[in-house]
């Protein structure tokens, strides 16, 4: 049996040469469903406003409803570290109410890190987070938090941009952070920051110089008809496979097949 994973463990792996694997997962059956298949990381993401509850974005997930999530995956009791993110303003307004807000997730999520969007700007609240013993992951390039900003979730660091995030991914580094997710830059941009960096990067969209990679669940499953990013590789289709089940299930209904004697009680 795997033992539970760690920051040690995770910053170890960079320094071994061992890649990082990393799902999102928003609830007790996939927390369990990709704990079985081996991760590494479990990222609760905000993501789940979009894959789960059908917004546009992620900016309209609230606290309460990301520490609902966390406290279902951590119910799995997942051999995988959880990292649990910070929705939209909850670590924006001030450095009291972000470091309230990331014990919740710890305290009432069960959560055992937290990741925060952004680079500079937020290396202070990232500094007076982990003073508290509360390990971050940070994120920068592409950060959806910065959707409207950014005009768009458009690839990040190309030409004059690049410095610009590797002085981010420095900050974070600097504030703290144990790891670092990198989004939507180009791969040579990420081999740069991978290599001066001695925390591990998670990348998404980001080339396969990073330390470790992460996707969302239902998008390498097919579950997601909203949109395909060029990054996802899809690992199997099973939104078809759901609608044929169901279609099966009302046919039988419909015509008295189910349910049978097998499935009565006597």
């Amino acid at each position: 049996m795997r033992k539970k994973a760690t920051i040690p463990d995770i910053l170890s792996m960079k320094q071994e040469g061992r890649r990082i694997a990393v799902l999102t997962a928003y609830d007790f059956p996939f927390a369990r469903l990709v704990d079985h298949g081996g991760v590494d990381v479990i990222l609760v993401g905000d993501s789940a406003g979009v894959v789960v509850a059908g917004h546009d974005t992620t900016l309209p997930v609230t606290m309460d409803e990301m520490v609902y999530h966390v406290k279902a995956v951590t119910r799995a009791q997942p051999r995988a570290l959880v990292v649990a993110d910070m929705p939209f303003m909850s670590c924006q307004v001030s450095i009291e109410e972000a470091c309230r807000n990331s014990g919740r997730m710890i305290k009432e999520g069960g959560a055992e890190a937290v990741k925060i969007e952004g680079g500079v700007a937020m290396a202070p609240v990232i500094r007076a987070i982990t003073s508290f013993d509360i390990p971050v992951m940070g994120h920068v390039g592409l950060t959806p938090q910065s959707v409207h900003r950014m005009g768009g979730y458009k690839v990040q660091g190309r030409k004059d941009q690049a410095d610009r995030i590797l002085e981010d991914a420095l900050a974070v580094q600097e504030a703290g952070a144990f790891a670092i997710v990198l989004e939507g830059i180009p791969a040579k941009l990420a081999a740069r920051i991978t290599a001066e960096l001695s925390i591990p990067t998670i990348g998404i969209g980001a080339g396969p110089s990073c330390d470790g990679q992460v996707l969302v669940i239902h998008d390498i499953l097919g579950l997601c008809e909203k949109y395909s990013p060029k990054f996802v590789k899809r690992y199997a289709e099973l939104g078809p496979i759901i609608s044929e089940a169901v279609r099966q299930y009302v046919a039988e209904v419909r015509n008295g097949e189910f349910p049978d004697e097998t499935h009565s009680f006597h």
